[in-house]
């Protein structure tokens, strides 16, 4: 039978883009799409793509109909999570909460670099991190209690955290990361900084234009490091540039002691044997985002620089995707007990 969904604040990039992926997915029900602007609007009058797919109109948050569904995506800013997914889990549904609020799993840090307090703590001890190529055994914990009848949640990961960590996590699980800074360039396409337009997310602004921002004070450092292990290791300088969707992290990582092109192309190509969705490319090919829009995938490459004494890894995601939405969908598949590529395309736009 169908699994009744719903997205709260589906008329954002990221929760259109869940209900893009929710409307051609075998298993999921797309039941609910709130947005308090849009509300009684059907979805296909604000974006035409859908015309054809779906009649669902947006509902008011307050009107939706999220007590009937058994999985809810909340596609939020922060702090409102913190609000809504405690009666969710508490009614036995599985939430995935695209928001930061429960992915830093110390609440003091989440309080320094957010500015608010967090409120749910006892949750927060609960939550899977969403990221299932390097935490898995946290996502299955959910599905177990997700088959039980309990409520499950997962905070998934950002959109930076996830490139960049899918970049480096290989040499750093490997042991093989040298003393000294991590440094983490990155550059994001705009859809990233939300619909809301602004001074810098203006055309006029983004159009054939490379800015840096968040220089030393970005909220996805403590999220990388997080991941990574490496507190206070990170140098993270994110980028906006003149695209819509897209990613690409270039990490630069001391090696602790010399390796070569080959060892290092079998250290990655092992570590993401067993992932449906990342795909390493070695050493010769580089990542571009152009090559995982549309789509789940990640794709990596990694460079031994024997002058330096470093790796140079790079990762390629769709912001929107991988990045937000279809990370939630893969979530969302493991822990409802579905194949975890159900949903989700796997193959790029070839041009």
């Amino acid at each position: 039978m169908a699994i009744k969904t719903g997205v709260v604040g589906a008329a954002g990039f990221a929760g259109i883009e869940a209900v893009r992926l929710l409307l051609g997915h075998p298993d999921f029900q797309l039941v609910a799409a709130t947005s308090d602007e849009l509300a009684g609007r059907p979805l296909a009058s604000c974006y035409p793509g859908f015309a054809g797919a779906t009649d669902l109109a947006f509902s008011a948050h307050a009107d939706a109909p999220l007590g009937d569904c058994e999985v809810v995506f909340l596609a939020v800013p922060h702090t409102a999570a913190l609000a809504m997914a405690p009666d969710l889990v508490q009614s036995g549904a599985a939430v995935i909460d695209l928001s930061a609020d429960f992915r830093l799993k110390d609440p003091a840090v989440y309080e320094a670099w957010y500015g608010v307090p967090h409120t749910q703590r006892e949750l927060l001890a609960e939550a899977a991190f969403g990221l299932p190529e390097l935490f898995p055994e946290g996502l299955q914990q959910q599905a177990a209690r997700f088959a039980q009848g309990r409520g499950a949640l997962v905070a998934c990961a950002g959109c930076y955290p996830t490139a960049t960590s899918l970049a480096a996590a290989p040499l750093v699980r490997a042991g093989l990361l040298g003393a000294g800074p991590v440094v983490a360039d990155a550059v994001s396409g705009v859809t990233g900084a939300g619909k809301k337009a602004n001074a810098r997310t203006h055309f006029c602004s983004a159009d054939e234009n490379l800015a840096a921002y968040g220089v030393a004070s970005h909220r996805h450092t403590p999220e990388i490091e997080q991941i990574l292990g490496l507190r206070d290791r990170l140098v993270f300088t994110p980028h906006l540039g003149p695209l819509k969707r897209g990613i690409l992290s270039t990490v630069t990582m001391p090696l602790a002691q010399p390796a070569t092109q080959q060892q290092l192309d079998a250290l990655y190509a092992g570590f993401y044997a067993g992932a449906p969705f990342v795909t390493y490319l070695g050493g010769d090919a580089q990542p571009q985002t152009s090559s995982v829009a549309g789509t789940n995938r990640a794709h990596v490459s990694a460079v031994a620089d024997g002058r330096t004494g470093t790796v140079i890894a790079t990762c390629a995601i769709d912001n929107l995707c991988k990045g937000a939405a279809g990370q939630a969908v893969q979530c969302a598949n493991i822990v409802c007990g579905l194949p975890e590529t159900a949903g989700l395309d796997g193959v790029g736009l070839p041009v």
